[in-house]
């Protein structure tokens, strides 16, 4: 039988936020994976009201939240926008969160096709009008990035056509970030037209290296296909990174995880991000849990504590000079033989 877990005597209190500098701007952790600042995906609460579901992370001491914009959890498109957006913006405040938007929607902009229209399609009108309309909600927000992606090239568009309107529909989106002040993380996901760190690196060069469009960084797409080791793929875009999504995976398979059921280790990752000075949210990203949606939360915000902390045992070990660990060797041998010898 399970134990519950113990909860706060007052649901969705609130905590002091992150510190921060002069400008607004969170203060990077210095090198210390364990004041990495930890959030989690509300497309991993579908089965919850977005209030209930901001106190949850809250009480479960979550730092902040990535907010998939969808019909349960202020949809973009439903009437009243600007006070629903008040109103979540004054939840996030008085319960300490950060948060960064992500637009992964499934079915939002059409009930038949899941995530169409994309930038690639013929008309990407509603596409582009829905990024611009996060652009703007998270300005509203403050939030810390905005993600997007590029979608999965349909069969009767060339591969020539598709990077184009990419391009394009990136540059209208650019636009609105740079009017409205706010970064944009663009997210490889495997199976679409961009799924690499290398096909990011093509796409903004592409777009003249804008100053707001980052990358978003899933951990778990890292083990799926990328040919670095995962720390390696932080230290490759780490003068990039806006966004973090965290969730375990297997090399090949694009499933998203739970911690400790996939091969990626963890506590190299925590510290390759925080050796980067990466200042934003590392958020799990666990789509397809939201029916056990607080257990898995809890588990998921121990194991990564759990890493965090275990990577100061590591740095000290290598920290120890070698001939201090020549000499305790040494001590220990001649302790054995002590021991036998009595």
């Amino acid at each position: 039988m399970t134990v519950p877990r113990p909860r706060p005597a007052q649901s969705g209190t609130a905590r002091p936020r992150p510190a921060q500098s002069g400008n607004g701007t969170v203060v990077p952790p210095s090198g210390d994976a364990t004041t990495l600042r930890l959030g989690y995906g509300t497309n991993g609460f579908a089965n919850h009201r977005l209030d209930d579901a901001l106190a949850v992370l809250a009480d479960l001491g979550y730092d902040g939240v990535a907010l998939t914009l969808d019909h349960d959890h202020l949809d973009p498109f439903a009437p009243g926008l600007t006070r629903r957006i008040a109103a979540v913006a004054r939840r996030l405040d008085a319960l300490g969160l950060g948060v960064v938007i992500e637009t992964g929607a499934r079915y939002l902009l059409d009930p038949w096709h899941k995530h169409a229209p994309t930038l690639l399609h013929d008309d990407p009108t509603r596409r582009i009008e829905f990024l611009r309309r996060a652009v703007r909600i998270g300005a509203d927000l403050g939030a810390e990035a905005v993600s997007f992606w590029a979608g999965v090239r349909p069969e009767t568009v060339s591969p020539q056509c598709a990077w184009d309107r990419l391009v394009a529909g990136c540059a209208s989106v650019i636009d609105a970030a740079d009017s409205a002040g706010v970064t944009l993380g663009f997210e490889p996901e495997p199976g679409m037209l961009v799924e690499s760190i290398t096909d990011w690196r093509r796409l903004h060069a592409a777009l003249d290296a804008p100053a707001r469009f980052g990358i978003t960084l899933d951990i778990g797409h890292c083990r799926c296909l990328e040919p670095w080791p995962v720390p390696q793929c932080v230290a490759e875009v780490a003068d990039h990174l806006v966004n973090v999504q965290i969730d375990d995976m297997r090399r090949g398979v694009h499933e998203h995880l739970e911690f400790g059921t996939g091969e990626i280790d963890f506590p190299p990752v925590l510290a390759a991000l925080a050796e980067a000075g990466y200042r934003g949210l590392v958020a799990v990203e666990l789509p397809r849990d939201s029916h056990a949606a607080p257990d898995v939360a809890a588990r998921s915000i121990d194991f990564l504590r759990a890493a965090a902390t275990s990577t100061i045992g590591d740095r000290r070990r290598q920290e120890v000079p070698a001939d201090a660990l020549c000499s305790a060797s040494t001590d220990a041998t001649d302790r054995d033989t002590n021991r036998r010898v009595e």
